[in-house]
């Protein structure tokens, strides 16, 4: 025998009962002799039955609560009421096994209640954990099943949804008997707690229909309508059940079980139904009130969910737009990229990475950081890139690039600030030309194991204005790496740019040493290798990263020439392709490279004031490409019968793989490819 003080019996003294045997989950559910038991049943006692959640009565004043002091006597306050045996008074969550269990018997208890499950509610970020925290926070406190049913779809912000309102049943939860097995998953794959009965009406509840589609003018229509909670002992919610658990199911009769609708911002978007045992109280008025609550809570978080899974697929969406889709597949170059947001939560931002072809085979190497995290960053980027893009085609040097792009800048606002590298790379020459504004500098991994930091320039970054962009040129030897970054690769609270970029340096050497010194690591597992050197407290910042893999194009497999614009150059270009064609074993595309060199050089001539270039790169396919100081480029037209020209490009359009034209600062470039096979 145990004593208990229990102000809510009303009584002044301890009382001894006998102790209760704890449930599982520690909550208030008990059968009505359990509940009984826990009364004062000593003789002369005549303390009067009181329901779950009845009021102490006016008769016998709640120990808790301050008595009205007399006139002109200051009121003391009285002792703070203990918390109830079975919950705590402040969350409501359960106590330690061998607290004999007190239901809810005032207003103070619900409201403890209420707040504790509003609290875990709220603590939801996604769909899920709101539907989950609802459920969690109801069994076995309030009631000993739930059922919760949501639209499908569910609609966004102010979208009018189309055609019939169809629930979903999203979650269910309930206590479950040992003799069932008490370590069944819910719907959520997670263990649900055992207790001593359960009984067949809930059960059956449980396997109701997974859709149920609501009847315009039908009894849950009119219900849903309604918003409020009710009994389902009532008239609406008696036609409505049925509709909503599929014919056949029944609900346990005496007021123990609730429907409640679930109302968001501007519309209904589902509906729980609260359940309890025969064997259990059951729920009372003031009990409606509480489902409302949890009901609306439940409601406006999970429209707050859905607005926020909307904003966060529209953030992804337009990250991912303003990323390159795939990279490009230059001559003489490997390219392999990666992007880290900050955050899962946070996925935009301002870094950003490019890759773009230019005539002369060579390829726009671009790497930028726009300041910030937000929606703004994301679409200055996307305009910086768009704009490097545009000055790329124009075949600006780097340095003028970055001009233009500073001027953008400044064009987009006084505090839109960016760094930007851009670099240049010729499979031709072998050489590199970089221009830097503010960025930190790239990474050289040598073929043989060695990795420098280039040592470029730095620059202002792109926003500051009347800053000049200087450039340099470096070697490029085949079998480089070079490895372009933002500083959230290298910059974290843990460790500053130039300790970074020292361990990214030293990281790049010791991944080259795994492969020896005449075999580069191979380049979409060196970028791995690269991230992985990220510690659990160095995700501060977006990470964009860049590797270019430099094979370049051997001089034997280059023919360059100047031809003046004469009427005879035709004929000359064609001899001097099929010699180049006979020393590298391509005989069989003779013809066919004569007839498009015929045609591009003929239509150069005609227009150029100065030498024109013939250029023929063999590589994996075999490139021509023709240049004058001609700036406009050629349209491909459909000649009529009775013209004498204009046919030229429809054959080079017919006959090559691929074929295009660029302009250039001096003139333009116009090129195709033919397949070596």
């Amino acid at each position: 025998m145990t004593e208990h003080l229990t102000p809510h019996e009303g009584r002044k003294a301890p009382v001894a009962r006998p102790t209760a045997p704890a449930d599982p989950r520690g909550a208030l559910l008990r059968s009505p002799e359990t509940s009984q038991g826990a009364r004062d049943t000593s003789p002369g006692a005549s303390v009067p039955p009181t329901s779950e959640h009845s009021q102490p009565s006016a008769s016998e004043p709640d120990p808790g609560r301050p008595r009205p002091a007399p006139d002109g006597v200051p009121a003391q306050p009285g002792p703070p009421p203990g918390p109830p045996h079975g919950e705590e008074r402040r969350t409501g969550r359960p106590q330690p096994p061998g607290a004999g269990p007190v239901a809810m018997r005032r207003d103070g208890d619900r409201l403890r209640f209420v707040g504790a499950a509003t609290r875990r509610i709220a603590r939801g970020i996604d769909l899920d954990e709101i539907v989950m925290g609802l459920c969690r926070a109801t069994v076995p406190t309030f009631s000993d099943a739930i059922l919760v049913y949501l639209r499908d779809p569910l609609p966004v912000g102010d979208e009018r949804p189309s055609g019939p309102l169809v629930l979903r049943l999203r979650r269910t939860d309930r206590l479950r008997s040992i003799e069932e097995g008490a370590e069944e998953p819910d719907t959520d794959g997670g263990p649900l707690p055992s207790l001593q009965v359960v009984t067949p009406d809930i059960t059956d509840v449980m396997g109701t229909a997974e859709l149920c589609e609501v009847r315009q003018g039908g009894a849950l229509a009119e219900v849903l309508r309604g918003v409020r909670p009710v009994f389902a002992d009532s008239a609406a919610a008696r036609a409505a059940l049925p509709e909503l658990l599929g014919e056949g199911r029944t609900v346990p009769s005496g007021q123990r079980a609730i429907l409640a609708p679930l109302r968001g911002r501007r519309r209904v978007i589902g509906a729980a139904v609260f359940l309890r045992r025969p064997d259990r109280h059951p729920f009372e008025a003031d009990d409606l009130l509480v489902a409302a609550q949890l009901a609306t809570h439940s409601a406006l978080g999970i429209d707050k969910a859905v607005l926020y899974g909307r904003e966060a697929y529209i953030a992804d969406e337009l990250q991912r737009t303003m990323l390159p889709e795939t990279l490009p597949r230059p001559t003489g170059v490997r390219l392999a990229s990666r992007y880290l947001p900050a955050a899962e939560t946070a996925r935009v931002g301002g870094d950003w990475y490019d890759a773009i072809p230019l005539p002369g085979s060579r390829v726009a190497l671009v790497v930028g950081d726009v300041m910030g995290h937000s929606m703004t960053s994301a679409a200055i980027m996307g305009q910086l890139r768009t704009t490097a893009q545009t000055l790329a085609g124009l075949d600006l040097p780097p340095q003028e690039v970055l001009h233009h792009l500073d001027e953008q800048a400044q064009r987009l606002g006084s505090d839109r600030m960016a760094t930007c590298l851009y670099a240049v790379y010729d499979p031709v020459s072998h050489r590199i030309t970089i221009a830097n504004a503010g960025h930190p500098p790239p990474v050289l991994l040598h073929l043989g194991g060695r990795a420098e930091v280039l040592r470029v320039p730095p620059g202002a970054p792109i926003g500051v204005g009347g800053v000049d962009f200087e450039a340099v040129e470096l070697d490029a030897p085949a079998g480089a790496t070079l490895l372009l970054y933002t500083d959230g690769l290298v910059e974290s609270r843990l460790r500053d740019v130039w300790t970074g970029i020292e361990q990214l340096r030293e990281r790049l050497a010791a991944t080259a040493q795994l492969t020896g010194p005449d075999h580069p690591p191979p380049l979409e597992a060196l970028c791995d290798e690269v991230l992985d050197m990220l510690g659990p407290g160095d995700r501060d910042d977006d990470i964009a990263l860049l590797a270019a893999r430099f094979d370049g194009i051997a001089p034997s497999d280059v023919a360059y020439w100047f031809l003046e614009p004469e009427n005879a150059t035709p004929s000359r270009a064609r001899r001097l392709a099929r010699s180049a064609l006979v020393r590298w074993g391509l005989e069989d595309l003779t013809d066919a490279v004569e007839l498009l060199v015929s045609e591009v050089v003929t239509n150069a001539v005609r227009y150029a004031s100065r030498p024109i270039t013939l250029r023929l790169l063999r590589t994996d396919v075999l490139r021509c490409e023709v240049g004058d100081d001609v700036p406009q480029l050629p349209r491909l037209r459909q000649a009529r019968a009775t013209d004498e020209g204009g046919r030229g490009l429809y054959l080079v359009n017919k006959m090559a793989r691929r074929w295009g034209a660029t302009r250039l600062s001096t003139g333009k470039v116009v090129w195709f490819e033919l397949n070596r096979n």
